[in-house]
């Protein structure tokens, strides 16, 4: 089913979307709907539906089969995603490694092992890739290499802008251009579709850690891809035979978090920038990493000890993850990229002494001042001139 529609605003659709059927059934809370089966009386009805998605991976028409072909609580999250990223369809999964594994596994299935892959990535991503743990080979490069690095049987190239954890930014369309008929994924989990939508700059492929902004509240743990329906029939398949689905709560949870996504996402980004001005500004500081495109994210490399930091916020919560009501920091070369090798980790970006700090809702006077007292005592190192370098 094609979701996509151009006259609502993002913000009447982060609302609407997935729930534009709720007045008519009298509703106006979406239901959960928690059912792993559904009865049917009619077995040979049952086993044609069966039949057909296992050629195409279309949703079944009718009502539900299982819980592993398909959720409706589910299924509403996915249509307004779709709807927010201007796609055909989306595919939920019980992660954002569930997803992105899941596009690896459709690819492989095709004889298209081959990745083109740009650095840095969220670290489990490169991980994966890496080590090859699906079968996968990976060639890296740097986006102006992109069409260099294709080989015949390249069955991806994927990027994220802004990354994670430097928020480089790349230019989509010109890295678009370059795949040629090679399905480019963009993971945008950090811009979300409030800043960025990559369909339009020419990516076939959305993928979301729903774990972050989509959902909001550091509560639900799940990913996405948005895409083509063909494609997404594709990651149906992949789901069903691998059981990596998303359960109904968390697809309940999800479909909240979007309405209020983009105010969310607004309000968030005013205090990071704030906080990478005042950032940038402190001799304390190095370096300031805040992307052209904004967003909640803010990283910065200090002179002294980042992990003395990390004990120092009160306020701030120290731990992974981000995209919630409330701000986290954490130190990429401990954690978040600590699977990547160290070479290939600093020449990505990721210094031994950068922090990555995801913005939340609170007063940023408030912030500021727990970051301050963070940072420890001012020196008389001077601040320098380029210590704000965007994406």
């Amino acid at each position: 089913m094609d979701t996509r529609r151009t006259t609502r605003a993002l913000a009447t659709e982060a609302v609407h979307a997935g729930r534009d059927d709720l007045a008519g059934l009298g509703l106006h809370a979406p239901p959960i709907d928690l059912s792993t089966t559904y009865p049917s009386y009619d077995s040979r009805a049952e086993a044609a539906r069966i039949d057909a998605f296992a050629t195409t991976g279309a949703e079944p028409d009718g009502p539900p089969v299982y819980g592993r072909l398909g959720n409706p609580t589910v299924a509403r999250f996915e249509t307004a995603l779709a709807r927010l990223e201007g796609t055909e369809s989306a595919v939920a999964f019980a992660s954002g490694m569930a997803a992105l594994s899941a596009v690896l596994l459709v690819r492989g299935s095709m004889g298209l092992r081959h990745v083109v892959a740009v650095r840095p990535l969220y670290g489990c991503s490169d991980h994966l890739l890496t080590a090859g743990l699906l079968g996968s080979e990976v060639t890296w490069t740097d986006p102006a290499g992109v069409a260099d690095a294709l080989r015949p049987d390249t069955g991806l190239v994927l990027v994220e802008s802004p990354a994670n954890p430097t928020l480089a930014e790349i230019d989509l369309r010109a890295v678009a251009h370059a795949c040629g008929s090679v399905p480019l994924l963009v993971d945008n989990t950090f811009a979300t579709p409030v800043l960025q939508r990559p369909v339009e700059q020419g990516a076939r492929l959305v993928l979301h850690s729903a774990t972050k902004y989509l959902g909001g509240h550091g509560d639900v743990l799940a990913g996405v891809v948005a895409c083509d329906e063909e494609f997404a029939g594709r990651l149906r398949q992949v789901r069903f035979a691998t059981g990596g689905v998303l359960h109904p709560l968390a697809g309940y949870l999800l479909l909240r978090g979007l309405s209020t996504l983009p105010i969310r996402v607004r309000a968030a980004s005013a205090n990071a920038a704030e906080l990478a001005a005042r950032l940038a500004a402190d001799p304390r500081v190095a370096k300031v990493h805040y992307p052209r495109i904004g967003g909640a994210m803010v990283a910065f490399e200090v002179h002294g000890d980042p992990h003395a930091v990390i004990a120092g916020v009160r306020l701030i919560t120290p731990a992974v993850s981000l995209g919630s009501v409330d701000s986290l920091i954490q130190h990429p070369a401990s954690i978040s990229h600590r699977i990547v090798d160290a070479d290939d980790r600093r020449g990505a970006g990721v210094s031994d002494r950068l922090l990555r700090l995801s913005v939340g809702l609170e007063d940023v006077e408030d912030l500021w001042s727990d970051l301050d007292q963070a940072l420890g005592a001012r020196s008389a190192r001077p601040a320098r001139p380029e210590a704000m370098a965007q994406g």
